[in-house]
């Protein structure tokens, strides 16, 4: 049980180490008067939105641990506040870093890009080593300490159900809420400020660019950090949870824990590599840290699988299976950002079709969003192939953790962005030299890359997670007494199908028509303000920022409760009303059609936001011309696609796929019909 050991101190090392990447972000300048002036309204906004979205959340946690508990059993139930705890404070630490990194990274732009990207990556660092420390800490340390409360082996990973529960519903809050709050936020500033006053992005003028910015925050850092806690969290706990049901040995039920110990270790050697001074190499100086943690992690994947495990060879079949894991990463990446980044065709054609307006440009985009699926598909069915044909169904589990394992790198390039977008619009509303705004603007252009194949990488290991959670899922019916097979001719199974497949669209509508309204409102409000607020646009008027922050927020935490109900009832129904095989129909119906539209909607939402981008660098008429007027009206559209219906697929994914896992039991011997 040494290893075990190891991976929990590892955790605690990973946090400590995000302690010291705090203090060296927070010891830089944070600017002038003017700019501290800006990010403490950022910094206040973000972290009032966070604080009552957690009252709001604090309240279904509480229903559902008295529910598990006095209903299935209250370790599990323990082990879900534990969950929602744990994600929840990862998110927070992120964020109240990400929201004063931003003005310290504009503050560095004054001495060079080298010390500008410093600043960034090391301020999202701190929430990719929070998200893996405390996700790797809270599932080892629940082991750890059933271990010593005399609960069998056995047993444990099972317990360990409610963990990722609880870290799944916090992830759908955040990724709803977030999602909701930034998009509504930033289509109204975009609708009203660029196309009707004619004013830049970011300008201090626009009533609605403080909620924009704060968005940034709750939706790409907060939001992206619980959304992969619990994909990681959960990935760890469905392999082990498979171990046992493959009737493996201990070793092989803490194998997972030791890799993601491993890649931790790798992940924070890494960060130390991401380092250039050339604005044309940003990209790869991310890539160049990716590269590293990825090839350090195989070594210790190497090493492990020799000598932790008792069968040799057989650790050797695994260790390839976790080569197949970081070699999907890699391939989505790629796949994610030939479809996304202004370099290459998909986002140029789109460009060229906003000439036409913005019906053209729409359907350019929705094209490329539909086909982005095509290639990512694949390479994940070769994967499973792959991983199966080698180890078997816990070998795909273990691909999947490889493929987790470097999600610290991972979530550091995604909060990297929304810290230096804020960067680029506090330099923007304090007026630094154009020398500043240049070097933001440069690091601002790779942040919407990163978002977006962080996006993609996500999306890939959620499917691979939801996989191994459904053969849990059958196995925990398998325990129950009641061994199924899922015949796709049974009509319990096509009707599962089709509404396990109906779901994503359901829940995408529900979420794409709350940012819809809330930016209606935005608009409305922003518009108000530039016809009663006197001075405005002359600049001797100051909107008020505050009233825009408090549309979002109300907004945000009451439309997020109804997806949030979809996600937690649909299963529920499904698996007492039709019984265990519509259920199992479900979860696979759901696995796949959330994928593709994750997918369709991710990658679709980023090219167009870069067509826009690609625009306004000064091709097909630059910046006012009518390409880029319907270039802001496809990214209008893309806005929530990308940032809201997308992402917040995956927790969705994960969330039925959990309680069904909760409920098999009860299902297997109690429904309708």
């Amino acid at each position: 049980m040494i290893p075990l050991y190891v991976s929990f101190a590892i955790a605690v090392i990973a946090l400590i180490y995000a302690g010291y990447n705090t203090h060296r972000v927070l010891s830089h300048d944070a600017g002038t008067p003017k700019m501290k002036e800006i990010a403490l309204a950022i910094q206040e906004g973000s972290m009032a939105y966070m604080h009552r979205q957690f009252k709001t959340v604090s309240i279904f946690a509480i229903l559902i641990f008295l529910i598990i508990g006095f209903g299935l059993d209250f370790k599990i139930a323990c082990t879900f506040i534990a969950g929602a705890f744990f994600s929840a404070i990862a998110g927070y630490i992120g964020m109240n870093v990400s929201v004063r990194s931003n003005v310290r990274t504009a503050a560095a732009a004054k001495t060079g890009l080298s010390e500008a990207l410093d600043v960034a990556f090391r301020g999202g660092s701190v929430t990719g080593l929070a998200v893996v420390g405390l996700s790797l800490l809270g599932v080892s340390g629940a082991y750890i300490i059933f271990k010593f409360m005399g609960v069998h082996l056995e047993e444990i990973p099972h317990l360990l159900i409610g963990f990722g529960f609880g870290a799944s519903l916090i992830s759908l809050f955040a990724r709803v809420g977030g999602g909701i709050f930034t998009k509504a936020a930033d289509v109204g500033a975009d609708l009203v400020g660029k196309i009707e006053a004619g004013i830049p992005e970011d300008d201090p003028r626009n009533p609605a660019t403080i909620a924009d910015n704060v968005g940034d925050n709750v939706g790409d850092c907060a939001g992206m950090g619980a959304d992969l806690f619990e994909t990681y969290a959960v990935t760890l706990i469905a392999a082990m949870i498979l171990a046992v049901a493959e009737g493996f040995s201990t070793e092989y039920v803490i194998y997972p824990l030791v890799l993601g110990g491993v890649a931790v270790i790798a992940s924070m050697v890494a960060i130390n590599f991401v380092k250039t001074k050339s604005k044309t190499k940003i990209m790869a100086a991310l890539y160049k840290g990716m590269a590293v943690a990825q090839v350090l992690s195989l070594i210790g994947f190497f090493l492990v699988s020799r000598f932790m495990l008792p069968n040799a060879s057989q650790g050797m079949a695994f260790f390839w299976t976790t080569v197949v894991g970081a070699v999907l990463t890699v391939l989505i990446i790629i796949i994610t950002e030939y479809y996304t980044a202004t370099k290459y065709k998909p986002v140029r054609d789109v460009a060229k079709a906003s000439e036409t307006g913005a019906g053209t440009n729409i359907i350019i985009g929705l094209a490329a969003g539909l086909e982005s699926t095509i290639a990512i598909v694949i390479v994940i069915v070769i994967a499973i192939i792959a991983s199966y044909n080698l180890a078997g169904l816990y070998g795909i589990a273990i691909a999947a953790v490889s493929m987790l394992s470097t999600t610290g790198i991972v979530i550091a390039m995604d909060s990297y962005g929304p810290i230096t977008d804020n960067a680029g619009g506090i330099a923007e509303m304090a007026n630094l030299p154009e020398k500043v705004r240049k070097i933001t603007d440069s690091l601002d252009a790779v942040g919407n890359t990163t978002k977006a194949v962080t996006k993609g990488y996500a999306i890939g290991s959620a499917a691979l997670a939801a996989l191994v959670l459904f053969q849990d899922y059958n196995g925990a019916l398998l325990t129950a007494g009641k061994r199924l097979i899922f015949d796709i001719t049974d009509y319990q199974v096509l009707v599962g199908l089709f509404l396990g497949g109906l779901i994503p669209y359901a829940f995408s509508s529900v979420t794409m028509k709350a940012v819809g309204k809330t930016a209606h409102s935005v608009v409305t409000e922003v518009r108000r303000q530039f016809k009663e607020i006197k001075g405005i646009m002359e600049g001797t008027g100051k909107p008020d920022y505050k009233r825009c922050v408090d549309i979002v927020t109300k907004a945000a935490l009451i439309e997020m409760i109804a997806p949030a109900l979809i996600a937690v009832l649909s299963p529920l129904a499904v698996g007492f009303i039709l019984g265990p095989k519509a259920l199992g129909g479900l979860l696979i119906g759901v696995i796949v059609s959330g994928l593709l539209m994750a997918i369709s909607m991710a990658n679709g939402g980023a090219t167009w936001d870069n067509a826009k981008k690609y625009i306004e660098d000064g091709h097909h008429g630059g910046k006012g011309s009518d390409a880029h007027k319907a270039a802001i009206v496809g990214d209008t559209v893309g806005d929530p696609y990308k940032d809201t219906a997308g992402p917040a697929l995956n927790a969705l994914i994960k969330v039925i796929n959990m309680i069904a896992l909760l409920i098999a039991g009860s299902v297997a011997s109690w429904s309708l019909f």
